[in-house]
């Protein structure tokens, strides 16, 4: 029989099957769970730094000034694109830094909620110095109150104000009348419960004269985070500025 030829039935040693070797098992226990976790905590914290610094952080209410909009204890989300990246409108609901003089500070109590977002990197911890109110009168808005029917007017128009708490027997949106034009770079701030609220108004005598430099802004607010009953979008009323000229065209 030739070299070549096989016998039925033989493998030759040429057409052993190859054994391939055991991969090595992977490392499970305590260390590999030590070592993901590790890994989900860097990521946590520094995905909680970038969206605090850039995007994102939570403020507590303390007071009831911006009533019924927001209520005393209740947190807010601030989104800090505004005013650098998506510009500033009327009716948006801010939270900016104390112009100087506008709050004697006090201390923020801590909650449930407080605790959670100091954990992941969300609230402010320095809640008690800063303010939020609503804008109405953007640069260079004329902005006057009272006429004859208790409303304020924004550049010669009058607004319809839903949002505003009146006390009982009140039909004027403000007790004290005004009549401002805001200066460039800054903006003229209510609060929503107008017989409740040291806004831009009992301001006037301060440096600023009531007016909040737009770099003071921190940023709009725009949902209600806590308690879970209040979870809601605050908007900013498009439909009652709708009617308001721009600046360019007030004098028109």
């Amino acid at each position: 029989m030739s070299v070549n030829e096989r016998t039925p039935g033989v493998v030759t040693s040429e057409e052993q099957p190859l054994v391939r070797p055991r991969r090595p098992a992977r490392r499970s226990g305590f260390l590999g769970f030590l070592r993901d976790l590790v890994i989900i905590v860097v990521v946590a914290v520094v995905i909680s730094f970038v969206v605090k610094t850039f995007l994102v952080r939570s403020f507590y209410i303390p007071s009831g000034s911006m009533e019924n909009t927001l209520q005393i204890d209740d947190r807010i989300l601030v989104n800090q694109l505004v005013p650098e990246v998506v510009g500033l409108e009327r009716g948006d609901v801010v939270v900016f830094k104390d112009p100087g003089g506008w709050l004697e500070g006090s201390g923020v109590p801590p909650t449930a909620s407080s605790w959670l977002t100091n954990l992941i990197g969300l609230t402010s911890p320095d809640d008690d110095e800063h303010l939020i109110k609503r804008v109405i009168g953007l640069p260079g808005d004329h902005v006057e109150c009272c006429n004859a029917s208790g409303q304020l007017s924004v550049n010669g128009v009058p607004i319809s104000e839903p949002y505003v708490l009146l006390p009982a027997g009140k039909e004027s949106v403000s007790e004290r009348e005004f009549d401002v034009t805001v200066p460039e770079g800054s903006l003229w701030v209510l609060g929503d419960n107008r017989y409740n609220s040291a806004d831009s108004r009992y301001n006037q005598d301060k440096p600023g004269q009531g007016f909040v430099p737009v770099e003071n802004v921190v940023g709009r607010a725009f949902v209600i985070s806590w308690p879970v009953s209040r979870w809601s979008v605050l908007g900013n009323y498009p439909e009652v500025f709708r009617g308001v000229p721009d600046t360019a065209d007030a004098g028109e």
